[in-house]
Parts: structure tokens; sequence; C-alpha cells
């Protein structure tokens, strides 16, 4: 195996967070959390941008890790996670709150993969289809999160 893809599988594997033998998925996501932090302090605006590009990032090297291993989205590919964490907290104020109720809702949606997520991921193949079931699970818990919010401050007012 060359340099370049013992880096490619590193990068792919979250810094070998993802050859941890017992949820690695779950590992790999709380990588996302200091990347979560960093993009709370951007504009909403630069934010996104940094969140699509880490996303076609996350794409090339996912699907340049099925090619190095030969396997169909290894387990040990925790890049997509990331991806999908940082989607999950787009946005979100970032608060001991929101981080437990977004890791929670993103696990949960990652890991039973409501529909289309699942269909995403058995629709779409290479790297695409390894990253866009995380996104997709992003979004879902992003939308709850913010549903959740909503129904907080509405309590809250009701309170005052």
């Amino acid at each position: 195996m060359s340099f370049n893809e013992k880096v490619i599988l590193f990068v792919a594997s979250g810094f070998k967070t993802g050859d941890i033998p017992f949820a690695p998925g779950t590992f790999g996501a709380v990588l996302g959390l200091p990347i979560c932090f960093f993009l709370s302090k951007l504009a909403l605006p630069a934010a996104l941008t940094v969140v699509l590009v880490f996303m076609v990032f996350a794409i090339w090297i996912a699907g340049r890790a099925q090619s190095i291993t030969g396997l169909n989205d290894p387990g040990n590919i925790v890049i997509d996670e990331i991806s999908g964490l940082m989607v999950a907290l787009l946005g979100i104020p970032f608060s001991l709150f929101s981080i437990v109720l977004g890791f929670t809702f993103f696990r949960l949606f990652d890991i039973f993969k409501p529909f289309p997520v699942r269909f995403l991921e058995k629709k779409l193949s290479g790297g695409v289809g390894v990253v866009i079931d995380d996104v997709a699970a992003g979004i879902y818990s992003n939308l709850l999160i913010r549903i959740v919010f909503v129904i907080r401050e509405s309590y809250y007012l009701n309170l005052a």
C-alpha cells in the first residue's frame, strides 16, 4: 500500500478512530464536535460553505477509501459521521443541551435510517453513497433540534 493510500485511509477512518472495535461511528462523530464548535462561531453563510466543502472532501475521501479497501462502506470509514454531525448542528447555538440533543438525534437517525436515509444509502454508490445517508440523518436531526427549540421556547414564554 502506498503512502498516499495510507493517508487516505487514516483520514477516512477519523485518524484511526474508525478502528475502535465497538461503536466506531459514535466515536467518529465525536471528532466532529470541535469542528461544530468552530462552525458555531461563524456566520451562517460561512459555516454552510465550510460544511459543503467538507462534504465534497468527505465524499472524495470515502470513495477513495472504498477503492483502496475494495469494500462497500466499510465500518471504519467515519468521515461520513463527521459530515453528518456537522449538518446536524449547522446553525444551531452551541451549548451542552444542543450538543447532547444533536448528537443523540444524529446517531439515532444514522443507526435506524428512516426513509429516505436507507434508500439513499442503497441507491447511491461510491463516496456519495457512504456520505449521503449521514447527511440526510444530519438534516433530520437539525430539523428535529429546531422543533425542540421552538417547543422549549414556547414553553418558557407561557411561563412568563
